[in-house]
């Protein structure tokens, strides 16, 4: 077992954490396993108990444990990483980490836009999109609330568009309609879970969440997809690489 070092500039409550938190990464504990008590943590390895609760409130916001009121705290399934270097398909991700990814359509419909997809997809006033709305999951969990929005006049046959799930819908678009996407722009804002969300996504209302909103983009440059993504925050993990 480690041990505290009471003697070193480095705050007890921190050692405490990096303790924990090297058991999880050893293997010692895994998702879903209840790690010991504030009171254990004090007697164990003689801290106070504001020591032992600061220990434990940084890895919970750190998002590597989580607690269940009234039976203790647990340790969490590893988030997802994801690259923002290059441009990235979520199921081919998912499947490179060795993961099932699935995708359930929850509609497909002919929608009026609003102005910020009729910007997004420089559309003309009365023109209409195509909204996608479907729940991407892996490992039948859910992680993704999507909806894509594709201009109408691009679409000659809305009910092609009932493959996704057996296709991609980028790899749908180039083979049944001659579209390539060859690229795409994304924002990121944090937001919390709404109640129609929670339902779907099979977590808390006020959980944190990161809205995603993509134009992608042809090999013409023409915006073929206004997508908005809600990402679960406790289960997706996004980063990027920079050179100087």
């Amino acid at each position: 077992m480690m041990q505290l070092q009471h003697n070193s500039v480095i705050p007890l409550y921190h050692q405490l954490k990096e303790i924990l938190k090297a058991s999880i990464d050893n293997g010692i504990w895994n998702p879903g396993d209840k790690i010991p008590s504030e009171n254990e943590l004090m007697s164990q390895y003689e801290v106070s108990r504001n020591t032992a609760k600061k220990a434990i409130e940084e890895l919970v916001q750190d998002g590597i444990l989580y607690r269940v009121q009234g039976k203790g705290t647990f340790v969490s399934k590893p988030k997802l990483e994801q690259s923002l270097t290059n441009f990235y398909s979520f199921s081919k991700v998912l499947k490179e980490k060795g993961m099932n990814p699935s995708d359930t359509l929850l509609n497909i419909e002919n929608v009026f836009p609003t102005s910020k997809m009729k910007e997004a997809l420089e559309l003309s006033d009365g023109e209409s999109v195509i909204e996608i709305k479907r729940l991407r999951s892996a490992n039948k969990e859910p992680f993704i609330l999507e909806s894509s929005f594709l201009p109408s006049k691009f679409i000659k046959d809305i009910h092609v568009l009932n493959r996704i799930g057996t296709i991609s819908l980028y790899d749908l678009l180039d083979e049944e309609f001659n579209i390539t996407v060859s690229r795409a722009k994304e924002a990121f804002e944090p937001v919390l879970i709404r109640d129609n969300e929670s339902n779907y996504l099979e977590t808390e209302v006020g959980k944190p969440a990161l809205l995603i909103e993509r134009i992608a983009y042809t090999d013409k440059g023409v915006p073929i997809e206004f997508c908005k993504s809600i990402v679960r925050g406790d289960r997706c993990r996004f980063y990027t690489e920079l050179t100087k």
